[in-house]
C-alpha cells in the first residue's frame, strides 16, 4: 500500500507510531505502552506488528535487533513523511479542535 503522506491516516496507528518514534527509539512493547497511555487501550500485537512491518517495508522506519528485541527508529524519509502527515492532519482536523474549545 502506498501512502500519500507517508502513513495511513485512516486508522491513525501508523501516524501515531511515526510520531512516537520521532521522540525516541523504541521496541514494540514500548510503542504499545505509549499508545495505551494516549488511547486508553493497548493495541493488539496482531495490529501493531503488521503496522511496524509495513512502515519498515516502505522505508519510513528501520529496526535494529538487539538480543530478542527489535528497536525501531525513524529513517530520514520517515521524518519527512511525518512532517507532511502532521501538516495534512492539521489541515484536515484543525477546525475540529478549534470548534471544541
Amino acid at each position: 500500500m502506498k501512502y500519500k503522506y507517508g502513513c495511513d491516516m485512516r486508522g491513525m496507528l501508523s501516524f501515531q507510531i511515526l510520531w512516537l518514534l520521532s521522540k525516541r527509539q523504541m521496541h514494540g512493547e514500548q510503542i504499545a505502552k505509549e499508545i495505551e497511555k494516549r488511547r486508553g487501550e493497548k493495541p493488539k500485537a496482531g495490529t501493531l506488528y503488521p503496522a511496524l512491518k509495513e512502515l519498515k517495508e516502505v522505508g519510513l522506519i528501520k529496526g535494529i535487533k538487539r538480543g530478542k528485541l527489535i528497536t525501531y527508529s525513524l529513517t530520514q524519509t520517515g521524518r519527512e513523511s511525518l512532517r507532511h502527515a502532521v501538516r495534512y492532519f492539521c489541515r484536515s482536523f484543525g477546525e475540529v479542535f478549534e470548534d471544541s474549545r
